[in-house]
């Protein structure tokens, strides 16, 4: 197939429908980088990230000629391997059915609540977007079980938000202000230092509240009658309306006081929906014993894996490394933090003959 039409130009249809009014020079309005830069100077709210030129990189590169920093940001992690085995790792169901989420899918669902609110609120979409899609790219295998496996062998302990930053994504060479979103995303981390930041904090636990609770309510777990009263009262039993619910709230404060917060009752709610999940789907007898089954199996891989760093390719790439030493231990993180949860609980069986009894429940053989 080689498409349609003749002399200067190809269709991919013999009939296109399809057209827009030719521009007569790429330096038309809205047509360069550079044009688009000056639209979000013109149009953004005056505390919202602005992308100049090739943005503020660690190893500086030249301008795209089309897209802004944030928005190659956006690209480059989009096709990473980092962020494609998101879809083979736990959000809460270890090895997920086919309509539950998956990290690919929860990372997805946070880009769209970010995306929302930092458009009602003239932020940087682009940048907001990015953070939303790397933000986890640096869980391991298994769900949060994969920080308590991997803390003893990291001095400072393992925690996902700087991971994803610091080692997963850092070859992309993010912009500053992109990695800043993505190390400092957690709570329980140091504040953001844009607005697009403290957005997709916010997005983050506004869509993995209501997305983990239809994800259990769909398993037969709970029941939407066991949700608090003053989050049905507020926001409903369904996920559309709870979203809906809470990202209104977050963008009205923002309007309102400049501020990217909540009001005190939808807050609450917020977190009376939080604690009903910790108690009745992240801390169920299931999920613990499932929790201590994915430490099991990845604290041995990465004590098989730091006595042998040189089956890990990108060791053994390199030049190689004796057992044993600090760099191999690291390494050895950084290899078994990578995987998929298929993929880190097969090589349990196929390397360390794991009872595939003993794996934990969900995991397919």
């Amino acid at each position: 197939m080689q498409g349609f039409g003749s002399g200067d130009l190809r269709f991919a249809h013999a009939d296109p429908g399809g057209s827009v009014p030719p521009v007569g020079t790429s330096h038309a309005p809205g047509a360069t980088r550079c044009a688009r830069e000056e639209l979000e100077a013109a149009t953004l709210a005056s505390g919202a990230a602005r992308g100049l030129g090739a943005g503020d990189r660690a190893r500086p590169e030249e301008p795209d000629a089309w897209r802004t920093c944030f928005e190659r940001d956006r690209d480059r992690i989009l096709h990473s391997t980092a962020f494609r085995r998101l879809a083979g790792k736990t959000q809460v169901f270890v090895f997920p059915e086919d309509h539950q989420r998956t990290r690919l899918t929860h990372a997805l669902e946070v880009a769209q609540v970010a995306v929302s609110v930092a458009r009602a609120c003239r932020l940087n979409v682009a940048l907001a977007e990015a953070i939303a899609l790397g933000h986890d790219c640096g869980h391991g295998p298994g769900g949060h079980a994969s920080e308590e496996a991997l803390d003893p062998f990291l001095p400072g302990g393992f925690d996902h938000a700087p991971w994803g930053a610091d080692v997963s994504l850092s070859a992309l060479n993010l912009c500053a202000e992109t990695s800043d979103g993505i190390r400092n995303h957690s709570w329980s981390r140091p504040a953001p230092a844009t607005a697009e930041g403290e957005v997709v904090s916010w997005a983050d636990r506004i869509a993995y509240v209501c997305h983990d609770w239809e994800d259990a309510v769909l398993a037969g777990i709970v029941s939407d009658s066991m949700l608090p009263g003053v989050v049905r009262d507020r926001c409903g039993s369904r996920r559309s309306g709870q979203l809906g619910a809470f990202v209104d709230a977050l963008v009205t404060t923002v309007l309102d006081t400049g501020r990217i917060g909540m009001d005190p009752s939808a807050a609450d709610a917020l977190a009376a929906f939080r604690e009903c999940n910790y108690e009745h789907v992240y801390f169920r007898d299931a999920s613990v014993a499932q929790a201590r089954a994915v430490v099991a199996v990845l604290q041995a891989l990465v004590e098989y894996y730091a006595d042998r760093p040189n089956t890990i390719p990108a060791v053994r790439g390199a030049g190689g490394l004796a057992g044993g030493e600090p760099h191999a231990v690291e390494a050895a993180v950084a290899y078994v933090a990578g995987m998929t949860d298929r993929y880190a609980f097969r090589q349990a069986v196929a390397l360390l003959r794991w009872d595939p009894a003993k794996l934990p429940r969900g995991v397919d053989g």
